[in-house]
């Protein structure tokens, strides 16, 4: 579904991304783990067309996007989350969810595609029109993806979903981005600074470090690598 090939981007003279090669099928959640600095986000705004790639290539469905911009990069389906979830603050829940359905159709199917959204998380129907900044971290963070959900993607990008939220939410927060993958058949691309919970929920993973893939596998044989385990899994490191 993505591929993106021999990828580098860069801010004026400093070059986050150094020939980056990554492979995102139809269908899965795959994992993109690494240091703070890595280049993680930094590949999620590429691909979103927000940065623009100085060299390589972007295809998503056949189609190269490397230089389309962002609007055109959502009417094809691909939604981003992005990190600090960036949500309208002085709006309500409802308003937001309307922005993020005006790519839609023009929103044409609001009240179904709203009911989705409350069906994964319940608390924002109660919040409907309270004011997003008046949201809790994990609420707030609920909203962002329901946010991108409302345009009805065919894959999500994820940044740092856990980032700031209290426990017991981030696990409902990777509960609805399972749902989301299996039950809507949406295709998930995920940066997670809990590089255990997203390589237990991933089905392939890929290490970036210093803006190159160092390592790539599968979720489960990225949890057991000692090369991972030491830098991102052992003593509370992520």
């Amino acid at each position: 579904m993505l591929n993106i090939s021999k990828v580098e981007t860069f801010y004026g003279n400093i070059q986050a991304l150094r020939g980056v090669d990554v492979k995102v099928n139809d269908g899965e959640i795959v994992a993109l783990i690494g240091s703070n600095g890595a280049g993680k986000s930094t590949l999620l705004m590429t691909i979103s067309g927000v940065n623009k790639a100085a060299t390589g290539e972007i295809v998503f469905d056949k189609k190269d996007i490397s230089n389309l911009p962002p609007h055109d990069i959502v009417n094809l389906g691909i939604s981003q989350v992005p990190e600090g979830r960036r949500i309208f603050s002085r709006l309500t829940v409802e308003d937001n969810l309307r922005l993020g359905a005006s790519v839609n159709q023009k929103g044409k199917n609001f009240d179904q595609d709203a009911k989705e959204v409350y069906d994964l998380f319940p608390v924002l129907k109660d919040r409907l029109l309270q004011r997003g900044g008046t949201l809790s971290g994990g609420e707030q963070q609920m909203l962002a993806i329901g946010r991108a959900m409302m345009a009805r993607p065919r894959m999500l990008l994820l940044d740092e979903p856990s980032l700031g939220i209290a426990p017991k939410l981030v696990n409902q927060i990777f509960a609805s981005i399972k749902n989301i993958n299996k039950e809507k058949g949406v295709t998930v691309f995920l940066v997670e600074q809990n590089a255990k919970k997203a390589l237990e929920l991933a089905d392939r993973g890929y290490v970036l470090v210093n803006g190159n893939i160092n390592l790539e596998g599968s979720g489960k044989d990225l949890l057991n690598n000692p090369d991972v385990q030491a830098a991102y899994l052992e003593g509370g490191k992520k």
